[in-house]
């Protein structure tokens, strides 16, 4: 059985992704894609960390359907899973989601990265250890699933967005920009 070579339109957006170059804090690397999916699929993982030892991990996905799908509006979708770990005392905001929400789109603007039919959900959590279960006494999650379609197959400012967005979501500045506590002799 032979595999079908990959169309064109998906192996210059795979090389969009593979080009990408994080932040320090950011790590990405390749992993199995989801098979099911779509007839193509690439995707990246992702961890980064923030200060006070805030830690996030991620996943962008590239899914590619020659024949299109409705929902998606397009023959390409991109979709996004963030969890991180808060304090309790950002978990108990009631605009969380809404912010969390607003971190994605904020970093798909900043860079530029054109899309439509865009969705998703953001969801937090709070989970009490109780007994002999080791672990904190309490921790508090975030989760954001999102996809979109964007709008050309260079996906560098998706990708760029997708890394922004992780960079939000563990509290880290804008690059260039550096905290009081990052100062020099500090």
């Amino acid at each position: 059985m032979t595999e079908t070579p990959a169309p064109e339109i998906f192996v210059r957006a795979v090389a969009a992704l593979r080009s990408l170059r994080p932040r320090r804090e950011l790590q990405l690397a390749e992993v199995r894609a989801p098979q099911r999916l779509a007839p193509f699929a690439y995707a990246l993982t992702a961890e980064a960390d923030g200060p006070g030892d805030v830690h996030a991990t991620g996943r962008l996905i590239l899914l590619h359907d020659p024949e299109g799908q409705q929902a998606w509006d397009g023959v390409l979708r991109l979709v996004a899973y963030v969890r991180a770990e808060l304090d309790a005392e950002l978990a108990d905001d009631p605009l969380l989601p809404s912010v969390g929400w607003s971190w994605l789109t904020d970093a798909l603007t900043a860079a530029g990265a054109e899309h439509t039919a865009l969705g998703g959900t953001v969801t937090d959590t709070s989970s009490a250890r109780f007994g002999d279960i080791a672990g904190p006494a309490r921790t508090d999650d975030l989760e954001l699933r999102a996809s979109w379609t964007p709008v050309s197959e260079d996906l560098v400012a998706h990708g760029e967005a997708f890394c922004d967005l992780m960079a939000s979501v563990v509290g880290l500045p804008p690059v260039g920009v550096a905290l009081f506590s990052q100062r020099q002799g500090d």
